[in-house]
């Protein structure tokens, strides 16, 4: 083990699917594990106090803010960036293609985590009301935006869900 590794254990996990290690101390943030240690730079650090929302990523399909969580506590578990959010590297997934489409995003810096909320909470209430999404928003900050084109895009997703559904209950 090397001096820089000295006081850090092995962390071993699924990084957006693919098996990953990296060595991290007891008090190291998984957000900073996931930049510095694996790499992943989408997620972003804002507050560092779980407020902003920019940190967030999934751990075990579950939106977590990751600002707030130990890199230890992951240990076997899967966890999933906005870099994992697409199943191919080439396209966008529908979320991502709908924020573009309705111009949901202007800086950037809080869109990876607004992303990563809304996917777990699309798989969880894929028909949700305006207020069930703006409700769902409360938890992030964005400065740019207004929310208002963040909150289309969304519900053009769940509209896309119900459609989707629609399609295959009566095939």
């Amino acid at each position: 083990m090397s001096a820089s590794q000295h006081n850090k254990h092995v962390v071993e996990l699924r990084l957006n699917g693919v098996a990953r290690r990296g060595y991290a101390e007891d008090r190291t943030l998984l957000s900073d594990f996931i930049r510095h240690e694996l790499g992943a730079t989408g997620t972003h650090v804002g507050c560092e106090h779980g407020v902003c929302g920019a940190c967030t990523v999934q751990i075990d399909g579950v939106a977590v803010r990751s600002c707030l969580c130990f890199a230890r506590q992951v240990e076997g578990r899967d966890v999933c960036t906005v870099e994992g959010l697409a199943d191919d590297s080439d396209t966008l997934s529908a979320l991502q293609q709908a924020f573009k489409k309705h111009h949901a995003l202007q800086c950037g810096f809080c869109t990876a985590g607004i992303l990563m909320s809304s996917a777990d909470f699309l798989q969880r209430f894929p028909q949700p009301s305006e207020e069930e999404v703006r409700d769902m928003l409360s938890g992030h900050l964005c400065r740019c935006t207004g929310y208002t084109p963040i909150v289309a895009a969304i519900l053009d997703v769940a509209d896309q869900l119900k459609a989707e559904k629609t399609e295959t209950s009566n095939a």
